[in-house]
């Protein structure tokens, strides 16, 4: 599987899924796109690449693999990847953030079509993915087969949350093996640099420490992810975390690394500049032998 990988078809995904998310933001005139833009790969590689077992022509079956989108606020991210699937329309990403839209500010639930759980409140989302993973492991192991996997999103500002230690010592406590964390590293929050604010320091041998296998990789190199994904699937008797270094705002140079884009939307000349930038690396991808 791992030679099969066609990178740039997902990397043209991933492209479509920015294209997206300046879209709706411009549109919605609020939200979050420093984070969404970050993620971007890694959700293109997830759900386009072979590695997570779900139905894609079924938004609401809930009983193969879950994903859990731990830093709520990036939910333009999971909007787009839910409209690259086909579950939402190019109408729907019209209403972003507005009343009544199935695309709130934070993913929900009872409205959007595939989304396992409301989030928002940051440090919540690795206790929930610890607890299906817990759940589905006791239902396979009643059924006599193998577990379905749960893959989370977490962003780095939100391991300082408490409770995510909390559930990073209850899933290696439970050997939580068909968890995986995929951690957004891309070291700015809200507030400004990660390391400035309240460094999380040796992150990887922090989670070590605390009983995870680590695979440490480029968030936006697409063969790498990949292979740290399925390399997850096959590891045993500890649940993964998949620690990726990333770029804020990544595909959009005057949001890179500039923490004034973690929660502001683009105006309509900014939209247009962050388009022609997406349509030039779109057409760089395609001309790739």
């Amino acid at each position: 599987m791992l030679d099969l990988i066609d990178t740039r078809a997902i990397r043209l995904v991933a492209n479509a899924m920015r294209h997206d998310i300046i879209d709706m933001l411009e549109r919605s005139k609020s939200g979050h796109p420093g984070g969404s833009l970050s993620a971007a790969d890694a959700m293109a590689t997830l759900f386009f690449s072979g590695v997570m077992d779900f139905d894609r022509d079924n938004p609401d079956d809930h009983s193969r693999d879950r994903f859990f989108l731990s830093k709520g606020h990036a939910a333009p991210v999971l909007y787009a990847t839910y409209h690259q699937l086909g579950w939402l329309s190019d109408d729907d990403l019209l209403t972003l953030r507005q009343l009544g839209s199935r695309l709130q500010g934070h993913p929900d639930c009872h409205a959007c079509p595939g989304v396992e759980v409301c989030s928002g409140s940051l440090g919540q989302g690795l206790s929930v993915a610890s607890g299906c993973a817990l759940g589905l492991r006791v239902s396979a192991t009643r059924a006599g087969t193998l577990p379905a996997r749960v893959y989370v999103l977490c962003g780095d500002g939100e391991m300082q949350e408490g409770s995510n230690w909390e559930a990073l010592m209850f899933a290696a406590h439970k050997g939580l093996d068909n968890l995986t964390m995929i951690l957004d590293l891309n070291n700015l929050q809200i507030d400004g640099h990660v390391t400035d604010v309240c460094s999380l320091g040796d992150i990887d041998g922090k989670l070590r420490a605390f009983g995870w296998n680590v695979i440490r990789v480029n968030g936006h190199d697409i063969r790498m992810l990949h292979e740290a994904l399925y390399r997850s699937k096959s590891t045993t008797g500890a649940p993964t975390a998949v620690v990726m270094e990333t770029i804020k705002g990544k595909g959009v140079s005057f949001m890179e690394d500039q923490v004034g884009w973690h929660g502001k939307a683009p105006s309509a000349e900014q939209a247009d500049r962050a388009r022609a930038e997406l349509d030039a690396d779109r057409e760089k991808i395609e001309k790739e032998v």
